[in-house]
């Protein structure tokens, strides 16, 4: 088709006027082309997306502590290495002290499991559901298909190997990732703000600035949050004699790392445990623990965390939680919040431009 002939001269003859070129037709066309492709393309490197997502938060949080020792005159390659080392050890201490009784305790739990799965089939809420549902009958066909179970046998052993070297392979992947962020990535940060147009600039590095306050702030609030929660509960474990407190009290402080909804899981999970190894009164005191802790986290901790660091309100957070929890599991649970928050400033900002553009438009009086 020679140059020149657009859809509205095609569209006229037909009856049909159109104002829509070729060019745009295709441009259109090419625009949901990529699009498309660049959706596809996420979808399939969800893994890498993540670990680069959890080596920049790392790598924010981390920097707040090289900046302070920059600005005490250190040189920041000393700087970074200081912090490394600092975290390196903070971790060996945590680990020798604290993971020897918790894999102790673990492993003692994992043992008294059959234990308690036959307690729970005697008892009396179990008997109600198996009048209803009939569980136990379901099981037993599940059971007697010793050709499936032979043949499923193996590849539960595979996935759990490949999974531990697959874990090993991510945490070496974020160790490097984090040194060559705090490494790099002022650097080029500054050369990438260096191509923006001047009167530009300045909206850039204070949209930037925010993002590294926010997350910064977020990531400092929420380890105290899990700090006090795994203190707290694993102290209320030992004392109303569980004994499985340890392991208990850790995994509930990683609970508080997923907004709202972790601490309540968790407490749920607690208390039921509770009930099968420790007796009803033990487990009526752990439900109200958990609720007076949940309290005090809600009311107390979390807006200090959430609307004072972040500014995020929380019924935005929790639908963060549900959604990007949706998108990538637990590691999207974490993330939810500094991604929200990153998103609010972004569309702030974006309003903040669009009322301006607005504002010159209108006449002065």
């Amino acid at each position: 088709m020679p140059e020149g002939v657009t859809l509205a001269g095609i569209n006229s003859s037909m009856g049909h006027p159109s104002q829509v070129t070729l060019k745009t037709a295709f441009t259109v066309c090419f625009a949901v082309l990529a699009v498309a492709t660049l959706a596809v393309l996420l979808v399939k490197a969800e893994v890498a997306l993540i670990l680069t997502g959890i080596a920049a938060l790392l790598a924010v949080a981390l920097n707040h502590l090289v900046a302070l020792l920059v600005e005490a005159g250190l040189k920041r390659g000393v700087a970074i290495a200081l912090v490394l080392s600092m975290v390196v050890l903070a971790l060996t201490i945590v680990g020798s002290l604290v993971i020897p009784a918790a894999v102790a305790q673990a492993q003692e739990l994992i043992a008294q499991i059959p234990s308690l799965i036959e307690e729970f089939r005697a008892s009396r809420f179990f008997q109600r559901l198996e009048v209803h549902f009939h569980i136990i009958e379901q099981l037993e066909q599940q059971a007697q298909d010793t050709t499936s179970l032979a043949s499923g046998a193996l590849p539960p052993l595979l996935r759990a190997v490949t999974g531990v070297f697959s874990l090993l392979g991510a945490g070496v992947t974020v160790a490097f990732l984090v040194v060559f962020m705090l490494a790099f990535g002022p650097g080029l940060v500054e050369r990438l703000l260096s191509q923006s147009l001047p009167e530009h600039r300045t909206r850039y590095e204070r949209v930037l600035s925010k993002v590294y306050t926010a997350t910064g702030g977020y990531l400092a609030g929420l380890t105290l949050i899990c700090s006090i929660n795994a203190t707290l509960t694993t102290t209320f474990l030992a004392i109303i004699g569980m004994p499985f407190f340890l392991p208990l009290g850790i995994a509930s402080g990683f609970s508080s790392m997923v907004p709202y909804a972790g601490p309540i899981v968790a407490g749920s999970t607690i208390s039921l445990l509770t009930l099968a190894t420790a007796g009803p009164w033990k487990a009526l005191a752990a439900v109200i623990y958990f609720i007076l802790y949940g309290q005090l986290e809600g009311n107390v901790l979390a807006p200090l965390v959430f609307r004072r660091t972040v500014h995020v309100n929380p019924l935005l957070t929790l639908f963060a939680v549900v959604f990007f929890a949706e998108l990538a599991g637990i590691i999207g649970a974490v993330l939810a919040v500094p991604l929200m928050a990153t998103g609010q400033i972004i569309l702030r900002e974006v309003l903040l431009v669009r009322r301006e553009k607005l504002g010159a438009r209108v006449p002065p009086p």
